[in-house]
């Protein structure tokens, strides 16, 4: 996990995924954005992985668990994901630990977090957050 929270910092990206195979992937969109592709990606490239993220809050962790991550490590984590992640038997390591993810403009809870909060299970996550990126989707990455 370390080397892949070195390439975090260094190649200053949002997400670096190590894929069982040793392939090492890097995320530079915003948000879950990266996360929520390779979950909806048929070729599963989460599954079995280690990946180190900037923020990781109840979406984020919601998402790692349905791609079937085995490790994760954020720079900072909410309270909430560390224990989705716990409760999963998620492996999961932070720099900082916080209440709640706080949203861009710094006015609140970021909405992935507000969207997840009531969700006991990763599963019913999925549908909102689909729903939140396709309303925000300037990268197309949801046709």
């Amino acid at each position: 996990m370390e080397e892949l929270i070195g390439i975090l910092h260094r190649e200053n990206c949002s997400c670096v995924i190590r894929r069982t195979d040793g392939a090492v992937i890097l995320g530079h969109l915003r948000g879950v954005k990266d996360l929520l592709r390779f979950v909806l990606d048929e070729s599963s490239p989460l599954r079995g992985a280690e990946i180190a993220d900037k923020v990781v809050g109840k979406g984020a962790a919601a998402l790692m668990m349905l791609g079937g991550v085995r490790s994760v490590y954020a720079d900072v984590m909410s309270r909430p994901a560390f224990e989705f992640l716990e409760d999963a038997s998620i492996t999961a390591s932070y720099g900082v630990l916080v209440p709640n993810i706080i949203n861009r403009a710094g006015t609140g809870i970021c909405p992935v977090e507000t969207l997840c909060r009531d969700c006991t299970d990763a599963a019913p996550c999925l549908p909102l957050i689909v729903d939140f990126v396709k309303s925000n989707n300037k990268e197309n990455i949801i046709q």
